[in-house]
């Protein structure tokens, strides 16, 4: 097959979307969401258009590839093909030429979902294993319970409730009002919701964002937070649970987060909501 890689520019995005949203599958490991790039979407949609790469055969979108920094792609494909050689083998040759325009020279990283062929490809060509990450799925079959906290989804009324939570969190300060309002006027974002979490003094202690891929499919959270001031007291598990209830109430088969296995906190929050570790998935890494 012939496989061309594209720039798909902003028209171009929503078929990116789409392309991820009909990929996800609970039998699958996880991936690229459509969430990843809803949240990216914060950035506005021209510096996220200029991210995307999409690779294409006989009209077909196969691959998708977002640059999450200049010099890390995060890249999936269709699931069927993810054992395809000569797909496998364009990649390999499309990230190793600076000149299309994907990663530059020198010192790059990539990551890829577990059990694709690529993998192999990259290290037989002399990359290297690299990061280990965590993902974690809840099962939602079964009705979630209450979290302790009270949950709030977020508006442009309470954009700043929202925003000041996660600036604390990730002590991230251009996290700001506008920037949301930016995300929320996004079009995956018709698919997701922002919640608050309040303490029983009425303070908004966390926030999580969920985006759904449709019913019948995994949902993701991306990216959940504990305000500075009130770590320690269950509130990262407890906007955890929310999350997996608000994807149920959505029409998600399952929960999904991902989080580096380092972060031993992260992951035992996760478990405590409810969320079961799997086989943990390492990034890939070309050396300078």
């Amino acid at each position: 097959m012939t496989i061309v890689l594209n720039e798909p520019g902003v028209e171009g995005l929503t078929g990116a979307v789409d392309a991820l949203r009909a990929w996800q599958d609970d039998r699958t490991p996880l991936q690229l969401h459509p969430g990843d790039l809803g949240w990216a979407w914060a950035l506005g949609a021209e510096r996220l258009a200029a991210a995307v790469r999409t690779w294409s055969a006989d009209g077909r979108i196969i691959a998708v590839g977002y640059l999450d920094a200049p010099d890390l792609l995060r890249l999936t494909t269709a699931p069927d093909l993810r054992q395809d050689e000569d797909l496998a083998r364009q990649l390999l040759a499309d990230l190793d030429a600076p000149e299309r325009g994907i990663l530059p020279s020198g010192k790059v990283g990539l990551e890829i979902p577990n059990g694709a062929l690529l993998r192999e490809v990259l290290l037989e060509a002399g990359w290297n294993l690299d990061e280990p990450w965590t993902p974690l799925r809840r099962d939602l079959s079964e009705p979630v319970k209450e979290c302790g906290l009270r949950i709030e989804v977020a508006g442009p009324e309470t954009a700043g409730a929202r925003t000041a939570v996660h600036r604390s969190a990730f002590g991230s300060p251009r996290f700001t009002e506008e920037i949301w309002l930016v995300l929320a006027a996004g079009p995956v974002y018709a698919d997701a919701r922002c919640l608050i979490g309040y303490d029983d003094q009425d303070n908004a202690v966390a926030a999580v964002t969920v985006w759904s891929a449709g019913p019948g499919k995994p949902g993701l959270l991306e990216p959940m937070g504990v305000h500075a001031d009130h770590r320690g007291r269950g509130h990262g598990t407890a906007i955890s649970v929310a999350a997996a209830a608000a994807l149920r109430e959505m029409g998600a088969t399952s929960a999904l987060v991902c989080t580096p296995s380092s972060n031993a906190a992260a992951v035992a929050t996760y478990r405590a909501a409810g969320y079961e570790p799997s086989s943990e998935r390492l990034d890939v890494s070309r050396a300078a």
